[in-house]
This record gives C-alpha cells, sequence and structure tokens, in this order.
C-alpha cells in the first residue's frame, strides 16, 4: 500500500497531510505492508515521484492526501480532472494555466476507492467527513489524475483532502487515514448511499 502527504506550502509551517502521514508510517501495526511518502507541492516533482514510487512498489492501494485549508470536513475525492490551472505558484515557481495533468489522457478520472464507504465510516468514528467532487486544479488533484492514470489495472487509488490544524487535531487527522485505509483494505463494493451535492 502506498499512502502520500505533502510538504508545507503557500508560506505555512507545516502540513497536516505530510504530518499525519509520517505517524500513520510509525504507528502501523497491519499485516499489509505500507510505504508512506511525504510529496513535493511542485507539479513536475510530485508526479514524478508517484510514478516512481508505483514502479518502485507497485502497490495494490494508494491513497494519497493533502491540505485543504478553507474545508472543516475531510473530503474524500470523487474525480480527477485533467486539468493544471494553479492560482498560485508552486513551490519551485511554476504556475500552470489551462495545461493538461497527462498529454492525451481521458478529461477525468473517477477514484477507485470505495469512496462513500470511507466517508460514512469516518463519520462513524465522529470525524467530519463529506464526499468531494472536485479535487481542485492544483497539486493535489495533479497527483491524483497521475496516480489513476498511471496505476496497474485493478489497483485501487483516490485522494482525500483533510482540513487545517485548527479544523481537526493531527490526531484525529492520522486517524482518518488510519480508517481510510482499512476501509478501502475491508470493502471491496463501495456502498450505495447519496454522496452528491446540489451546486
Amino acid at each position: 500500500m502506498l499512502l502520500t502527504g505533502f510538504e508545507p506550502f503557500g508560506g505555512d509551517a507545516a502540513n497536516p497531510s505530510g504530518d499525519a502521514v509520517r505517524a500513520v508510517g510509525e504507528r502501523w501495526t497491519g499485516d499489509e505492508k505500507l510505504i508512506v511518502e511525504v510529496l513535493p507541492v511542485a507539479f513536475a516533482a510530485a508526479a514524478a515521484r508517484v510514478r516512481q514510487l508505483l514502479d518502485e512498489h507497485r502497490p495494490d492501494l494508494v491513497i494519497a492526501t493533502g491540505l485543504a485549508g478553507g474545508r472543516t470536513q475531510v473530503t474524500p475525492e470523487r474525480v480527477a480532472i485533467n486539468l493544471a490551472d494553479a492560482r498560485i505558484p508552486d513551490n519551485d515557481g511554476a504556475q500552470p494555466v489551462d495545461q493538461p495533468v497527462v498529454e492525451d489522457a481521458p478529461a477525468a478520472h473517477f477514484a477507485t476507492l470505495p469512496v462513500k464507504a470511507i466517508t460514512a465510516a469516518l463519520g462513524d468514528a465522529g470525524i467530519p467527513a463529506a464526499v468531494s467532487h472536485s479535487a481542485g486544479t492544483f497539486v493535489c488533484n495533479h497527483v491524483m489524475f497521475t496516480a489513476l492514470d498511471a496505476v496497474d489495472p485493478g489497483t485501487r487509488a483516490g485522494f482525500a483532502h483533510v482540513p487545517s490544524a485548527s479544523a481537526l487535531s493531527l490526531l484525529d487527522t492520522v486517524r482518518t487515514l488510519e480508517i481510510a485505509v482499512r476501509t478501502a483494505l475491508d470493502v471491496p463494493d463501495d456502498v450505495a448511499t447519496v454522496g452528491g451535492p446540489l451546486h
């Protein structure tokens, strides 16, 4: 299994996704082999590193995570779009506008994780969560699309945004990732519950 988070960006001193991924790696006691990685917040470097990790480890499960500072819930993402359109430069100074993530790839990829089941499991654990249908157009979406485009057939992959530390403690963010991994391993088919927004 591959679990990724991100380094700090946008002037922040920390990124809870990266901090939580490291903690999950230290705490992991499951029988499955877990690889954790903190990715650079840089379009080209993050995509290249994801592809390298996939080639090296051939994981059966990929969950990438990132920070969505404006959100107050954990949001498992349902769709990655083939578009890089950066409101701010990445940590390498790149600011692509209206560029494809992968040339000649589909317009979008759907997560192959049980997104609704993960959301429900988080809610049952007292962690605020909701299905999201847009991972944005910054590096988080870039990594999600790259992973879904590059994984081996049959590999389950997807992405979850976590809120800032002011909205969710680091311990609860760690619990979030552990629940997401375990649910993705244990639930073969997603649950058929309502998860679509009106706007």
